[in-house]
């Protein structure tokens, strides 16, 4: 007989079944919208017992989720090779969150010096008013240098690859061997790589997706995910997300399954114009360096081919240094199919100038 184990088929094919009863059902195709508050249940003790499942896929209160968080979980899971996934409101709780949840007072926290910005914010403001200090890293250091940066009470490597706006690949199985070898937990923003990088193949403990991005994929959501491999992270996450009170719209899940759906036709859209846009202004003598990893010209091109099986369609590229602010703002104001805005991964094609950076 056939294997039919989810790893045997293709992503294309995953996506279209993971989350979902199945084919062989009587009823609609997609998962219901499950919104409510209160469970009710048929006796206290059934109360007592559902009480210590509040960790696990199991209706208690409302802010522990549903069927439609459960089935977005599963196919978060399935999409990155883990084993448990935690549904929250935004990408930026799904930053936050295991930070919260790993750190304590008098811990140090290492993050990628090329961090998404909020991030960086977040370590230079509640963290440090908890008393956690963060020292930003060269996001291209080696194994030896990960070793070198470690102290004693060094608890969280955090990771991000590419990085915002530089988009440098970090070598994350050298980073993760030293931080394991060491007892640290390997957080990693996965946003970019959703696809096309399998984090706990390469070591990592915690992976962070925002979900506005390529999951909901029409710039009308806002959803994070926070995926585990093991059931002591699992617990150590979930318990954090309960504590805490996170919880996402039962309607923005619902978008963001039916958005999974179409994602891997997407993504391979997306990916072939910003290659054919990124060639193009490579070609360009107002421009200096176009950053897209599937390029050639990438530095860590090497590390790309590597570790990832595919690119992504955002992209940064740098001016040549005669051009300042102004000229920046100007060349964006001058586009006429591309809006200006922060975001990326829908429909749509944005342009952001950002100074300060390079």
């Amino acid at each position: 007989m056939p294997d039919d184990t989810p790893h045997r088929h293709g992503f294309r094919t995953r996506m279209s079944h993971a989350g979902r009863a199945g084919v062989r059902i009587h009823g609609f195709v997609n998962p219901a919208v499950h919104r409510g508050s209160t469970v009710l249940f048929p006796s206290c003790e059934a109360r007592r017992a559902g009480a210590a499942k509040r960790y696990e896929q199991f209706m208690t209160y409302g802010t522990q989720g549903g069927p439609t968080h459960y089935a977005l979980e599963d196919v978060i899971a399935e999409i990155e090779g883990g084993s448990r996934c935690t549904i929250v409101g935004t990408g930026l709780a799904a930053v936050t969150l295991p930070l919260m949840a790993y750190l304590r007072t008098g811990d140090h926290c290492l993050m990628p010096d090329s961090v998404y910005g909020p991030a960086r914010n977040i370590a230079n403001t509640l963290l440090a008013n908890w008393g956690i200090e963060t020292t930003f890293y060269d996001p291209c250091v080696d194994e030896a240098g990960m070793r070198a940066l470690l102290r004693p009470n060094t608890k969280v490597v955090y990771t991000e690859s590419p990085g915002s706006h530089t988009f440098e690949i970090q070598d994350i199985p050298a980073i993760a061997r030293a931080a394991h070898a060491h007892g640290a937990k390997v957080l990693m923003d996965n946003t970019w790589g959703i696809h096309s990088f399998q984090p706990f193949t390469h070591g990592v403990d915690v992976s962070i997706q925002a979900l506005t991005k390529y999951v909901g994929g029409h710039s009308d959501i806002l959803l994070g995910s926070v995926t585990v491999n093991s059931e002591e992270d699992h617990l150590i996450v979930r318990a954090a997300a309960s504590a805490i009170g996170h919880y996402a719209s039962p309607d923005d899940v619902w978008l963001a399954l039916r958005g999974v759906r179409t994602m891997p036709i997407r993504l391979k859209a997306q990916e072939a114009a910003s290659i054919e846009v990124a060639r193009w202004l490579e070609a360009q003598p107002q421009v200096r360096q176009v950053l897209p990893p599937a390029l050639p010209s990438h530095p860590q091109h090497h590390l790309f081919l590597r570790d990832f099986r595919g690119g992504c369609s955002l992209f940064g590229l740098v001016l040549q240094p005669r051009y300042g602010e102004a000229e920046m703002f100007r060349f964006v104001d001058s586009l006429t199919l591309f809006g200006i805005g922060a975001s990326w991964g829908g429909y749509e094609s944005l342009a952001l100038p950002t100074t300060g950076f390079i």
